[in-house]
């Protein structure tokens, strides 16, 4: 990943990644460091699990809290409120029909770094996303798959909400 590539973000996840930075920064850190105090006060630390286990955590979260600091360096807001309606792009809800298999689904679309197709949040950089980029109200959309060709018409564009 480049470094000068920007971070689609929306508002909602700018927000949850400078809360998260800040408890591991604030809470983290100091848990860490005194579960390493208590487990060097036990003595010989060549055979202390808990001071292996607390060093282990101790790099997770600065590796953590330096992966959102770069995303934050390189992040781009995107403002729901001034997202154009009228063609799809990022910080948008869309619902889809999909045509093979006769269902509706919604998406919102978001940038890669919070992307969660769990939480129906797709990628701008998906085979989806990039497909719905730029699409209208009725359009019908083709999305290269590994499995072949899905087509989706485009019922509706709304505010991420």
């Amino acid at each position: 990943m480049a470094d000068n590539k920007k971070n689609l973000l929306t508002y909602a996840g700018l927000k949850k990644l400078e809360e998260e930075l800040h408890d591991l920064k604030v809470v983290r850190r100091k848990e860490v460091a005194q579960k390493i105090k208590e487990a060097r006060e036990q003595g010989d630390l060549s055979e202390n699990a808990e001071y292996d286990a607390a060093k282990d955590e101790q790099r997770d979260i600065e590796a953590r809290i330096e992966e959102i600091e770069k995303i934050l360096k390189n992040a781009e807001v995107v403002v729901e409120d001034e997202v154009d309606l009228g063609t799809i792009s990022v910080g948008c809800k869309v619902k889809v029909h999909d045509m093979e298999y006769n269902e509706d689904m919604e998406f919102k679309l978001v940038g890669s770094t919070e992307a969660n197709s769990l939480q129906g949040k797709i990628s701008n950089e998906s085979p989806v996303g990039k497909a719905l980029i730029g699409a209208k109200m009725g359009d019908i959309v083709n999305v290269e798959m590994p499995s072949g060709v899905m087509q989706y018409k485009v019922l509706d564009i709304q505010r991420n909400i």
